[in-house]
């Protein structure tokens, strides 16, 4: 993925990554072709004093929880199971992580352990045996939503009248202010800007219709989730339970699996065995009616083969699921506002996710290959060979290539030991950076006509560097094919997306982005492309609401109404 850059800005959220040294302010250059018909997007307070951060396009975090079935203490490894399930979603977050755990025992107090860094390293031998627990929930986090301290590490753990509380969220709240002067008007005292601390407090209120016989907790999340209609999934621990939570729209992922017994059969064998796989909901049935040892809710299922466990299904938009020793079941469903569809993002399946995740029964790999064929239907072009920017854009190569029956072959080597471009904290360093990260295939270069396929273009400071790079290497021609359609607005549910004004595509056409970058051609996937793609492989049907996705960052047509409306 072509990443950001840039210095922090003061006219945007200091979550948001600042200028790049070509970006003008009032967007008056010859070359701007901003769409001036649409609302601009005014930033509130939310988005003032709440940490700098230099990052760009980023989503905020990933969350995980895991829980034994039957006897505790359980033979699970609980706190190991969500390390590992942690690790699968390091792509969602690598600037702190941390995990709670309790023994279902005691109310007052978890086992807790937190740090910034990558979870490898936050989580020692000495670490891990602390964390003892017969259920637990972990986080790993980006900070769009509050600055880059270990004071807004999650899990937020809070003691209530009833006991210890663990929050980890996913997600940004698009009413933060007025939820925040809610809470601050009962009474309750905020050490932090997060809008998951905000959560973790807002759960200690007691629901507008009582409590009789001790905390009500479904009403209570209930409660929040009317307030907060978007945008986030939770899991929530108690002494002895998690509460699984995704918000009405769906528009954060959130999948439940299966701890299977070792002697469970995992592998997929042909239909004329009598261990034959049948497929349920994008996974296999092997083990299913086991009994299992445990269950397990994560953003994605990306890391379920590797701790034992096997993918059963999404949390529904609106649904909260009470996870316990007796298993799990379903305590609510809080609907959608009427006439309104589900907004899952998009950008799960153009980026954010790994490859090897489920989504509405498909696997997010199977998608990005559909768009890149939809992408050769749409902008062909006479070259000798198609391929990608590593590994963003290689399944989309992969369908760009099967579509228009040109070969693929690799053009560019990765360094996996240099950390993602949008880190680095200045354009320089960042377009140094990419000479750093990737080093050309002269052999498979010299004299060839390349389609070079990438995911997406946010500020166009990186694309150029490797064409050149390439150009350097021998290319005789490099015509840019982008997986997704152009990315022109905002996002404040829970992805770090810059200014209008910074974005590329809000300053060049197709033409003119193709010229300033050193490229032959460029072209974008529309956005009837993507969502065509999307809808492809699905097991369910984009109606009745259900299906429905948010296109908000490339159609400005955003779920819960315009940012004003929505308390930005």
């Amino acid at each position: 993925m072509e990443g950001p850059a840039g210095p922090s800005c003061r006219l945007l959220s200091d979550d948001v990554a600042g200028h790049s040294q070509d970006t003008n302010d009032n967007c008056q250059s010859d070359s701007c072709h901003c769409d001036r018909t649409q609302a601009e997007v005014k930033i509130k307070s939310k988005r003032f004093g709440r940490g700098a951060v230099e990052s760009g396009l980023t989503h905020e975090c990933g969350v995980f929880g895991a829980i034994g079935t039957g006897e505790w203490p359980t033979q699970v490894d609980v706190a190991q199971v969500i390390c590992l399930g942690l690790v699968a979603l390091q792509h969602r977050g690598q600037e702190s992580a941390g995990i709670v755990t309790s023994e279902g025992k005691s109310a007052r107090t978890f086992n807790s352990h937190k740090g910034m860094g990558l979870i490898n390293n936050i989580f020692n031998d000495d670490a891990m045996r602390k964390l003892k627990g017969n259920l637990g929930i972990g986080h790993t986090r980006y900070s769009t939503s509050a600055a880059s301290e270990e004071v807004n590490c999650q899990p937020f753990v809070v003691h209530t009248a009833h006991g210890a509380l663990a929050v980890a969220h996913n997600g940004e709240l698009v009413n933060c202010s007025s939820l925040r002067k809610m809470v601050l008007g009962r009474g309750v005292g905020l050490s932090t800007h997060s809008d998951s601390e905000l959560i973790t407090q807002a759960l200690c209120l007691n629901p507008p219709e009582g409590e009789t016989d001790g905390p009500d907790w479904p009403a209570r999340i209930n409660h929040l989730m009317r307030l907060a209609p978007l945008s986030y999934s939770l899991v929530i621990m108690l002494k002895d339970k998690i509460y699984a939570v995704r918000d009405p729209y769906g528009n954060r992922p959130l999948c439940l699996g299966k701890i299977l017994p070792l002697g469970s059969s995992y592998a997929y064998k042909s239909s004329s065995s009598k261990h034959a796989a049948v497929l349920l909901n994008g996974c296999a049935k092997n083990g299913m009616d086991d009994k299992p040892e445990g269950w397990v809710v994560s953003s994605e299922s990306c890391g379920f083969l590797s701790i034992g466990a096997r993918y059963v299904r999404e949390v529904l938009p609106g649904e909260i699921i009470e996870m316990s020793r007796r298993g799990i079941r379903t305590v609510d469903v809080v609907e959608r506002p009427a006439m309104k569809q589900q907004a899952f993002c998009i950008f799960e399946y153009v980026y954010f996710a790994r490859a090897d995740s489920i989504f509405e029964g498909q696997m997010v790999y199977s998608a990005r290959l559909q768009c890149g064929r939809m992408l050769a239907r749409e902008s062909p072009v006479d070259a000798d060979i198609v391929s990608s920017v590593p590994e963003s854009g290689t399944a989309a190569a992969h369908g760009y290539a099967r579509q228009s029956g040109i070969p693929f072959m690799e053009v560019l080597c990765k360094n996996r030991y240099v950390g993602r471009t949008f880190i680095q904290p200045s354009t320089r360093l960042r377009q140094l950076g990419v000479a750093k990260k990737f080093g050309a295939l002269s052999e498979n270069v010299r004299g060839k006509r390349i389609v070079l396929i990438d995911d997406s273009i946010v500020r166009g400071n990186t694309i150029g560097p490797i064409i050149k790079l390439l150009r350097d290497a021998g290319a005789a021609e490099v015509h840019i094919r982008i997986a997704s359609p152009p990315l022109k607005y905002p996002c404040y549910m829970g992805i770090n997306i810059p200014t209008r004004e910074e974005l590329i595509a809000n300053k060049m056409d197709p033409f003119k982005l193709a010229e300033h970058v050193g490229a032959d051609s460029l072209e974008y996937l529309s956005v009837e492309g993507l969502v065509s793609a999307v809808h492809y492989n699905m097991k369910t049907t984009p109606s009745d609401g259900v299906g429905g996705h948010c296109t908000a960052c490339l159609t400005g047509d955003y779920p819960g109404g315009l940012p004003d409306d929505a308390d930005w």
